[in-house]
Protein backbone atom coordinates (compact mmCIF):
# COMPACT_ATOMS: atom_id res chain seq x y z
CA UNK A 1 0.00 0.00 0.00
CA UNK A 2 1.42 3.39 -0.85
CA UNK A 3 2.18 5.42 2.29
CA UNK A 4 2.43 8.87 0.58
CA UNK A 5 -0.76 8.92 -1.32
CA UNK A 6 -2.34 11.66 1.00
CA UNK A 7 0.72 13.88 1.18
CA UNK A 8 0.94 16.71 -0.81
CA UNK A 9 2.07 17.65 -3.76
CA UNK A 10 0.39 14.09 -4.38
CA UNK A 11 1.94 13.73 -8.61
CA UNK A 12 5.57 14.32 -6.92
CA UNK A 13 5.17 11.78 -3.77
CA UNK A 14 3.43 9.55 -5.96
CA UNK A 15 6.65 9.78 -8.35
CA UNK A 16 9.09 9.11 -5.67
CA UNK A 17 7.27 6.41 -4.03
CA UNK A 18 7.25 4.42 -7.46
CA UNK A 19 11.29 5.42 -7.91
CA UNK A 20 11.89 4.59 -4.32
CA UNK A 21 10.74 0.69 -4.70
CA UNK A 22 12.76 0.59 -8.20
CA UNK A 23 16.99 -0.44 -7.26
CA UNK A 24 18.85 2.69 -8.46
CA UNK A 25 22.14 2.66 -6.95
CA UNK A 26 25.10 4.27 -8.49
CA UNK A 27 25.61 1.52 -11.93
CA UNK A 28 22.79 -0.02 -11.35
CA UNK A 29 20.46 2.71 -13.03
CA UNK A 30 19.07 0.30 -16.20
CA UNK A 31 15.77 -0.76 -14.64
CA UNK A 32 14.55 2.63 -13.63
CA UNK A 33 15.99 4.46 -17.16
CA UNK A 34 13.57 1.81 -18.46
CA UNK A 35 10.62 2.87 -16.29
CA UNK A 36 11.63 6.25 -17.54
CA UNK A 37 11.22 5.37 -21.07
CA UNK A 38 7.45 3.37 -20.16
CA UNK A 39 6.53 6.90 -18.65
CA UNK A 40 7.11 8.72 -21.97
CA UNK A 41 5.49 5.76 -23.91
CA UNK A 42 2.37 5.94 -21.90
CA UNK A 43 2.22 9.84 -22.01
CA UNK A 44 2.97 9.99 -25.82
CA UNK A 45 5.59 11.51 -25.25
CA UNK A 46 9.42 11.94 -27.22
CA UNK A 47 11.98 10.61 -25.61
CA UNK A 48 15.55 9.03 -26.47
CA UNK A 49 17.63 6.87 -24.39
CA UNK A 50 21.05 6.62 -24.63
CA UNK A 51 23.64 3.68 -24.40
CA UNK A 52 24.21 5.02 -20.79
CA UNK A 53 21.00 4.78 -19.84
CA UNK A 54 20.32 8.76 -19.93
CA UNK A 55 17.63 9.62 -20.62
CA UNK A 56 15.68 12.59 -22.09
CA UNK A 57 11.65 13.46 -21.98
CA UNK A 58 10.16 16.07 -24.30
CA UNK A 59 7.06 18.32 -23.40
CA UNK A 60 5.48 20.58 -25.72
CA UNK A 61 4.64 24.12 -24.61
CA UNK A 62 1.32 24.80 -23.37
CA UNK A 63 -1.10 27.12 -24.79
CA UNK A 64 0.04 30.76 -25.09
CA UNK A 65 3.96 29.68 -24.53
CA UNK A 66 4.81 28.37 -27.51
CA UNK A 67 7.05 31.25 -28.26
CA UNK A 68 8.85 31.00 -24.82
CA UNK A 69 12.49 29.82 -24.79
CA UNK A 70 12.91 26.21 -23.80
CA UNK A 71 13.86 25.36 -20.39
CA UNK A 72 15.75 22.75 -19.74
CA UNK A 73 15.03 20.55 -16.37
CA UNK A 74 18.09 18.05 -15.01
CA UNK A 75 18.41 15.78 -12.69
CA UNK A 76 20.62 11.90 -11.84
CA UNK A 77 18.45 8.66 -11.11
CA UNK A 78 20.59 6.95 -9.20
CA UNK A 79 21.65 7.25 -5.41
CA UNK A 80 23.91 6.44 -2.80
CA UNK A 81 23.98 3.17 -1.24
CA UNK A 82 24.60 3.09 2.40
CA UNK A 83 23.33 1.20 5.27
CA UNK A 84 23.43 0.89 8.90
CA UNK A 85 25.64 -1.78 9.68
CA UNK A 86 22.26 -4.56 11.18
CA UNK A 87 20.04 -3.97 8.20
CA UNK A 88 19.78 -6.79 6.05
CA UNK A 89 19.23 -4.81 2.77
CA UNK A 90 20.20 -5.71 -0.92
CA UNK A 91 20.03 -1.92 -3.30
CA UNK A 92 21.02 -4.23 -6.37
CA UNK A 93 17.10 -5.71 -5.86
CA UNK A 94 15.34 -4.50 -2.56
CA UNK A 95 13.10 -1.61 -3.04
CA UNK A 96 13.12 1.04 0.21
CA UNK A 97 11.07 0.59 3.52
CA UNK A 98 9.76 4.42 3.15
CA UNK A 99 9.07 5.85 6.67
CA UNK A 100 6.94 9.15 7.55
CA UNK A 101 7.66 11.02 11.00
CA UNK A 102 7.37 14.16 12.37
CA UNK A 103 6.95 15.77 8.25
CA UNK A 104 10.02 13.91 7.43
CA UNK A 105 10.45 11.18 4.77
CA UNK A 106 13.03 8.40 5.71
CA UNK A 107 14.00 5.19 4.55
CA UNK A 108 14.42 2.42 7.15
CA UNK A 109 18.36 1.99 8.06
CA UNK A 110 19.72 2.80 4.67
CA UNK A 111 20.01 6.21 2.31
CA UNK A 112 16.64 7.70 0.79
CA UNK A 113 18.03 8.66 -2.18
CA UNK A 114 16.17 12.45 -2.01
CA UNK A 115 19.74 13.16 -3.72
CA UNK A 116 18.40 12.80 -6.69
CA UNK A 117 14.92 11.02 -6.60
CA UNK A 118 13.45 14.11 -6.02
CA UNK A 119 14.38 15.43 -9.00
CA UNK A 120 13.42 13.01 -11.06
CA UNK A 121 9.76 13.41 -9.12
CA UNK A 122 9.59 16.40 -10.07
CA UNK A 123 10.28 16.36 -13.76
CA UNK A 124 7.87 13.33 -13.90
CA UNK A 125 5.15 15.42 -12.16
CA UNK A 126 6.23 18.46 -14.51
CA UNK A 127 5.60 15.68 -17.94
CA UNK A 128 2.25 14.35 -16.18
CA UNK A 129 0.52 17.42 -15.21
CA UNK A 130 -2.35 19.28 -17.96
CA UNK A 131 -2.72 22.12 -15.53
CA UNK A 132 0.34 23.61 -15.39
CA UNK A 133 1.36 26.76 -17.63
CA UNK A 134 4.91 26.31 -19.03
CA UNK A 135 7.16 27.06 -22.22
CA UNK A 136 8.33 23.89 -23.89
CA UNK A 137 10.72 21.33 -21.49
CA UNK A 138 13.37 18.84 -22.60
CA UNK A 139 13.55 16.95 -18.86
CA UNK A 140 17.13 15.36 -18.31
CA UNK A 141 17.81 12.44 -16.14
CA UNK A 142 21.38 11.55 -16.21
CA UNK A 143 22.48 8.16 -14.86
CA UNK A 144 25.51 7.94 -12.19
CA UNK A 145 26.48 11.08 -10.68
CA UNK A 146 27.02 9.93 -7.87
CA UNK A 147 30.15 8.07 -8.72
CA UNK A 148 31.67 10.74 -11.08
CA UNK A 149 29.11 12.27 -13.01
CA UNK A 150 29.76 10.15 -15.71
CA UNK A 151 26.10 9.61 -17.08
CA UNK A 152 26.62 13.74 -17.65
CA UNK A 153 30.07 12.69 -18.91
CA UNK A 154 28.79 10.83 -21.70
CA UNK A 155 25.68 12.87 -22.65
CA UNK A 156 25.58 14.25 -25.52
CA UNK A 157 23.94 17.96 -25.74
CA UNK A 158 23.11 18.30 -29.02
CA UNK A 159 19.81 16.87 -28.09
CA UNK A 160 18.97 19.72 -26.29
CA UNK A 161 17.63 22.97 -27.97
CA UNK A 162 17.35 25.05 -24.58
CA UNK A 163 19.74 27.23 -23.03
CA UNK A 164 17.97 27.61 -19.75
CA UNK A 165 18.56 25.04 -17.45
CA UNK A 166 17.33 23.88 -14.06
CA UNK A 167 18.96 21.85 -12.59
CA UNK A 168 17.30 20.12 -9.45
CA UNK A 169 19.88 18.25 -7.59
CA UNK A 170 19.92 21.14 -4.25
CA UNK A 171 19.48 20.27 -0.98
CA UNK A 172 18.60 23.45 0.59
CA UNK A 173 15.71 25.18 -0.02
CA UNK A 174 16.01 29.27 -0.26
CA UNK A 175 19.05 28.36 -1.77
CA UNK A 176 19.97 29.19 -5.43
CA UNK A 177 22.98 27.34 -6.28
CA UNK A 178 24.75 29.53 -9.22
CA UNK A 179 28.33 27.71 -9.02
CA UNK A 180 29.96 24.84 -7.80
CA UNK A 181 33.60 23.26 -7.54
CA UNK A 182 35.30 20.89 -10.06
CA UNK A 183 36.82 17.53 -9.19
CA UNK A 184 38.42 14.00 -10.00
CA UNK A 185 39.12 10.89 -8.05
CA UNK A 186 43.01 9.96 -7.28
CA UNK A 187 43.18 6.29 -7.29
CA UNK A 188 46.61 5.37 -4.81
CA UNK A 189 47.76 1.76 -5.62
CA UNK A 190 50.54 0.72 -3.08
CA UNK A 191 52.53 -2.58 -3.62
CA UNK A 192 53.03 -4.78 -0.21
CA UNK A 193 54.61 -8.26 0.20
CA UNK A 194 53.53 -10.70 3.17
CA UNK A 195 54.88 -13.36 5.23
CA UNK A 196 53.56 -15.76 7.25
CA UNK A 197 52.71 -14.92 10.77
CA UNK A 198 51.41 -16.64 13.91
CA UNK A 199 49.21 -14.88 16.50
CA UNK A 200 45.81 -13.84 18.46
CA UNK A 201 43.51 -12.31 15.87
CA UNK A 202 42.40 -9.37 17.55
CA UNK A 203 39.67 -7.09 15.34
CA UNK A 204 39.69 -3.53 15.41
CA UNK A 205 36.91 -1.34 14.52
CA UNK A 206 36.35 2.31 14.15
CA UNK A 207 32.72 3.21 14.05
CA UNK A 208 30.13 5.40 15.61
CA UNK A 209 30.66 8.50 13.28
CA UNK A 210 27.94 10.34 11.22
CA UNK A 211 30.13 10.29 8.00
CA UNK A 212 28.24 12.75 5.67
CA UNK A 213 28.55 14.23 1.56
CA UNK A 214 32.53 14.71 1.13
CA UNK A 215 31.18 18.33 -0.76
CA UNK A 216 28.71 19.78 1.10
CA UNK A 217 29.21 18.84 4.61
CA UNK A 218 33.22 18.62 4.51
CA UNK A 219 33.41 21.76 6.47
CA UNK A 220 31.61 20.33 9.39
CA UNK A 221 34.63 19.33 11.48
CA UNK A 222 33.31 15.16 10.73
CA UNK A 223 35.90 12.87 11.50
CA UNK A 224 36.73 9.83 8.75
CA UNK A 225 36.85 6.54 10.14
CA UNK A 226 40.37 5.91 7.18
CA UNK A 227 42.13 9.41 8.86
CA UNK A 228 41.22 7.64 12.49
CA UNK A 229 41.87 4.21 11.71
CA UNK A 230 45.19 5.78 10.70
CA UNK A 231 46.20 7.53 13.82
CA UNK A 232 45.28 4.59 15.67
CA UNK A 233 47.42 2.01 13.64
CA UNK A 234 50.49 4.46 14.07
CA UNK A 235 50.38 5.15 17.33
CA UNK A 236 49.18 1.45 18.76
CA UNK A 237 52.85 0.65 16.46
CA UNK A 238 54.21 2.69 19.36
CA UNK A 239 52.61 1.21 22.34
CA UNK A 240 52.88 -2.85 21.38
CA UNK A 241 54.72 -5.33 18.58
CA UNK A 242 51.56 -6.22 15.57
CA UNK A 243 51.45 -7.34 12.23
CA UNK A 244 48.52 -6.02 9.88
CA UNK A 245 46.48 -8.41 8.11
CA UNK A 246 43.58 -6.72 6.78
CA UNK A 247 41.81 -3.39 6.35
CA UNK A 248 39.00 -1.87 4.95
CA UNK A 249 37.10 1.46 5.09
CA UNK A 250 34.35 2.77 3.07
CA UNK A 251 32.39 2.31 -0.05
CA UNK A 252 32.01 5.77 -1.84
CA UNK A 253 34.84 8.34 -2.33
CA UNK A 254 32.07 11.39 -2.06
CA UNK A 255 31.44 9.82 1.45
CA UNK A 256 33.10 10.93 4.81
CA UNK A 257 33.85 7.15 5.71
CA UNK A 258 31.87 5.77 9.08
CA UNK A 259 33.24 2.92 10.02
CA UNK A 260 36.79 1.38 9.20
CA UNK A 261 38.15 -2.12 10.20
CA UNK A 262 41.19 -3.78 10.63
CA UNK A 263 42.69 -7.28 11.21
CA UNK A 264 45.89 -7.70 13.41
CA UNK A 265 48.05 -10.57 15.16
CA UNK A 266 49.46 -9.78 18.39
CA UNK A 267 51.10 -11.84 20.92
CA UNK A 268 47.94 -13.10 23.64
CA UNK A 269 49.94 -11.35 26.67
CA UNK A 270 49.09 -7.94 24.90
CA UNK A 271 45.63 -8.11 24.23
CA UNK A 272 45.18 -6.37 27.99
CA UNK A 273 47.13 -3.14 26.23
CA UNK A 274 45.66 -2.76 23.48
CA UNK A 275 42.12 -3.13 24.75
CA UNK A 276 43.41 -0.23 26.87
CA UNK A 277 44.94 1.86 24.63
CA UNK A 278 41.27 1.89 22.20
CA UNK A 279 39.60 3.20 25.22
CA UNK A 280 42.31 6.40 25.53
CA UNK A 281 42.52 6.69 21.87
CA UNK A 282 38.50 6.52 22.03
CA UNK A 283 38.25 9.67 24.29
CA UNK A 284 41.00 11.47 22.57
CA UNK A 285 38.83 11.13 19.55
CA UNK A 286 35.33 12.44 20.75
CA UNK A 287 37.22 15.14 23.20
CA UNK A 288 38.59 16.17 19.47
CA UNK A 289 35.67 16.14 17.91
CA UNK A 290 33.31 17.18 20.10
CA UNK A 291 29.41 18.59 18.98
CA UNK A 292 30.05 16.64 15.72
CA UNK A 293 31.09 13.27 16.48
CA UNK A 294 30.38 12.66 19.71
CA UNK A 295 30.03 8.64 19.25
CA UNK A 296 33.18 8.22 18.18
CA UNK A 297 33.87 4.24 19.16
CA UNK A 298 36.87 2.18 18.92
CA UNK A 299 35.90 -1.42 19.21
CA UNK A 300 38.67 -4.11 19.44
CA UNK A 301 37.36 -7.96 19.69
CA UNK A 302 39.40 -11.21 20.09
CA UNK A 303 39.00 -14.19 17.91
CA UNK A 304 41.87 -17.10 18.95
CA UNK A 305 44.90 -17.95 17.54
CA UNK A 306 45.70 -18.43 13.76
CA UNK A 307 48.42 -18.62 11.23
CA UNK A 308 48.33 -16.54 8.27
CA UNK A 309 49.67 -14.04 5.86
CA UNK A 310 50.12 -10.89 7.27
CA UNK A 311 52.18 -7.73 5.84
CA UNK A 312 56.30 -7.58 5.95
CA UNK A 313 57.43 -4.98 8.67
CA UNK A 314 58.49 -3.11 5.58
CA UNK A 315 55.25 -2.95 3.69
CA UNK A 316 53.29 -2.49 6.99
CA UNK A 317 55.92 0.94 7.74
CA UNK A 318 55.00 2.31 4.62
CA UNK A 319 51.14 1.74 4.70
CA UNK A 320 51.39 3.44 7.93
CA UNK A 321 53.69 6.15 6.34
CA UNK A 322 51.14 6.55 3.80
CA UNK A 323 47.67 6.82 6.26
CA UNK A 324 49.23 9.02 8.70
CA UNK A 325 49.82 11.52 5.54
CA UNK A 326 46.97 11.36 3.17
CA UNK A 327 45.29 14.46 3.11
CA UNK A 328 41.25 14.91 4.73
CA UNK A 329 39.40 17.55 5.10
CA UNK A 330 39.30 21.59 4.04
CA UNK A 331 42.36 22.43 2.36
CA UNK A 332 41.46 25.97 1.51
CA UNK A 333 39.01 28.56 1.70
CA UNK A 334 37.51 30.75 -0.89
CA UNK A 335 39.47 34.21 -0.42
CA UNK A 336 36.85 35.84 -2.76
CA UNK A 337 33.68 34.42 -1.73
CA UNK A 338 32.93 34.02 2.48
CA UNK A 339 32.45 30.77 3.65
CA UNK A 340 32.85 28.72 0.46
CA UNK A 341 35.74 25.80 0.71
CA UNK A 342 37.51 26.53 -2.18
CA UNK A 343 39.85 23.17 -1.74
CA UNK A 344 39.04 20.06 -0.58
CA UNK A 345 39.63 16.02 -0.42
CA UNK A 346 38.53 12.71 1.38
CA UNK A 347 40.03 9.80 1.06
CA UNK A 348 36.95 7.87 1.09
CA UNK A 349 37.63 4.06 -0.27
CA UNK A 350 40.76 2.07 1.79
CA UNK A 351 41.13 -1.62 1.02
CA UNK A 352 44.46 -3.64 1.56
CA UNK A 353 44.45 -6.81 -0.78
CA UNK A 354 46.57 -9.10 -0.91
CA UNK A 355 49.64 -7.71 -2.70
CA UNK A 356 48.46 -3.62 -2.70
CA UNK A 357 46.94 -0.92 -0.61
CA UNK A 358 44.00 0.71 -2.66
CA UNK A 359 43.25 4.41 -1.95
CA UNK A 360 40.37 6.36 -3.82
CA UNK A 361 40.27 9.82 -2.88
CA UNK A 362 37.81 12.60 -3.71
CA UNK A 363 39.54 15.90 -4.58
CA UNK A 364 37.67 19.18 -4.96
CA UNK A 365 38.42 23.05 -5.95
CA UNK A 366 36.96 25.58 -7.52
CA UNK A 367 40.33 26.70 -8.63
CA UNK A 368 41.42 24.26 -11.22
CA UNK A 369 45.66 24.81 -10.51
CA UNK A 370 44.25 23.80 -6.93
CA UNK A 371 42.88 20.93 -7.35
CA UNK A 372 45.74 20.10 -9.50
CA UNK A 373 47.97 20.52 -7.01
CA UNK A 374 46.16 18.61 -4.60
CA UNK A 375 46.26 15.47 -6.83
CA UNK A 376 49.94 15.98 -7.48
CA UNK A 377 50.04 16.01 -3.34
CA UNK A 378 48.70 12.82 -3.36
CA UNK A 379 50.55 11.42 -6.43
CA UNK A 380 53.79 12.49 -5.02
CA UNK A 381 52.71 10.36 -1.60
CA UNK A 382 52.22 7.56 -3.70
CA UNK A 383 54.79 7.02 -6.06
CA UNK A 384 57.79 7.95 -3.43
CA UNK A 385 56.29 4.78 -1.39
CA UNK A 386 56.92 3.08 -4.26
CA UNK A 387 53.22 3.01 -5.74
CA UNK A 388 51.44 4.31 -8.65
CA UNK A 389 48.46 7.00 -9.19
CA UNK A 390 46.02 7.58 -11.72
CA UNK A 391 42.88 9.92 -11.68
CA UNK A 392 39.76 9.29 -13.21
CA UNK A 393 35.99 10.99 -13.77
CA UNK A 394 37.18 14.36 -13.77
CA UNK A 395 34.57 16.78 -13.90
CA UNK A 396 34.98 20.88 -14.46
CA UNK A 397 33.74 23.78 -12.10
CA UNK A 398 30.73 25.27 -12.80
CA UNK A 399 31.93 29.19 -13.14
CA UNK A 400 29.46 31.92 -12.01
CA UNK A 401 27.69 33.75 -14.25
CA UNK A 402 27.79 37.38 -14.34
CA UNK A 403 24.76 38.04 -16.45
CA UNK A 404 22.27 35.67 -15.71
CA UNK A 405 18.56 36.72 -17.01
CA UNK A 406 16.86 33.25 -15.68
CA UNK A 407 18.73 33.71 -12.07
CA UNK A 408 17.53 37.46 -11.94
CA UNK A 409 13.94 36.20 -13.06
CA UNK A 410 13.98 33.39 -10.50
CA UNK A 411 15.53 36.07 -7.55
CA UNK A 412 12.25 38.10 -8.01
CA UNK A 413 9.77 35.92 -8.33
CA UNK A 414 11.23 33.92 -5.11
CA UNK A 415 11.06 37.78 -3.74
CA UNK A 416 7.12 38.37 -4.52
CA UNK A 417 5.71 35.02 -3.38
CA UNK A 418 7.55 34.80 0.36
CA UNK A 419 8.47 38.72 0.81
CA UNK A 420 12.12 37.78 1.35
CA UNK A 421 15.43 37.57 -0.50
CA UNK A 422 16.69 34.36 -2.27
CA UNK A 423 20.01 33.15 -1.26
CA UNK A 424 22.49 33.00 -3.64
CA UNK A 425 25.53 30.67 -3.32
CA UNK A 426 28.22 28.87 -5.18
CA UNK A 427 29.16 25.77 -2.77
CA UNK A 428 32.11 23.07 -2.85
CA UNK A 429 29.88 20.15 -3.56
CA UNK A 430 29.92 19.06 -7.96
CA UNK A 431 27.39 19.35 -9.66
CA UNK A 432 26.53 18.32 -13.50
CA UNK A 433 25.74 22.06 -14.31
CA UNK A 434 30.24 22.37 -14.51
CA UNK A 435 29.81 19.45 -17.65
CA UNK A 436 26.54 21.10 -19.47
CA UNK A 437 28.05 24.71 -18.70
CA UNK A 438 31.48 24.01 -20.25
CA UNK A 439 30.04 22.35 -23.33
CA UNK A 440 26.78 24.41 -24.41
CA UNK A 441 27.36 27.70 -25.19
CA UNK A 442 25.66 30.14 -23.85
CA UNK A 443 24.11 28.09 -21.06
CA UNK A 444 22.35 30.22 -18.51
CA UNK A 445 21.86 27.57 -15.87
CA UNK A 446 21.05 27.46 -11.95
CA UNK A 447 20.34 24.62 -9.36
CA UNK A 448 17.61 24.76 -6.81
CA UNK A 449 15.87 21.59 -4.24
CA UNK A 450 13.83 20.97 -1.36
CA UNK A 451 15.53 20.40 2.19
CA UNK A 452 17.18 16.88 2.59
CA UNK A 453 19.15 16.37 5.56
CA UNK A 454 22.02 14.23 6.03
CA UNK A 455 22.68 13.01 2.63
CA UNK A 456 24.68 9.74 1.92
CA UNK A 457 24.05 8.45 5.42
CA UNK A 458 21.62 5.88 6.83
CA UNK A 459 19.95 9.39 8.56
CA UNK A 460 18.95 11.11 5.52
CA UNK A 461 15.50 12.29 5.16
CA UNK A 462 13.35 15.17 3.38
CA UNK A 463 11.77 17.70 4.54
CA UNK A 464 8.32 17.42 3.12
CA UNK A 465 6.41 20.30 3.65
CA UNK A 466 9.44 21.88 1.74
CA UNK A 467 9.54 19.53 -1.21
CA UNK A 468 5.57 21.16 -1.43
CA UNK A 469 6.77 24.81 -1.48
CA UNK A 470 9.79 24.38 -4.02
CA UNK A 471 6.97 22.70 -5.68
CA UNK A 472 5.10 25.56 -6.23
CA UNK A 473 8.01 27.87 -6.45
CA UNK A 474 9.12 26.06 -9.46
CA UNK A 475 5.88 25.78 -11.22
CA UNK A 476 5.62 29.42 -10.49
CA UNK A 477 8.79 30.29 -12.17
CA UNK A 478 8.04 28.14 -15.16
CA UNK A 479 4.76 30.48 -15.89
CA UNK A 480 6.28 33.20 -15.74
CA UNK A 481 9.86 31.94 -18.26
CA UNK A 482 7.35 32.97 -21.26
CA UNK A 483 9.85 35.19 -22.78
Amino acid sequence: MAILENFEPKNVFHYFEEICDIPHGSGNTKQISDYLVNFAKEHDLKYVQDDMNNVVIYKPATPGYENAPTVILQGHMDMVCAKCPEIEHDFTKDGLKLVVKDGFLSAEGTTLGGDDGIAVAYGLALLDSTDLPHPALEVVFTVDEETGLLGADGFDCSLLKGRRMINLDSEKEGCLWVSCAGGVAGNSYLPVRRVDASGRKVNVKVCGLVGGHSGAEIHKNRASANILMGQFLYELSHVCGYALKELEGGQQDNVITKECEAVLLVLPEEISQITSFAKKMQKDFRAEYTGTDDTITIQITEEGDMDAQVLHPTSQEKVLFYLMNMPFGVKKMSGTIENLVETSCNPGILKLYGDELFVQTSIRSSVGTAKEALSHKIQYLTEFLGGEYETEGAYPAWEYRKASPLRDKMVEIYKNMYGKDLEVVAIHAGLECGIFYERMENLDCTSLGPDILDIHTSKERLDMASVKRVWEYLTEVLKNLKD
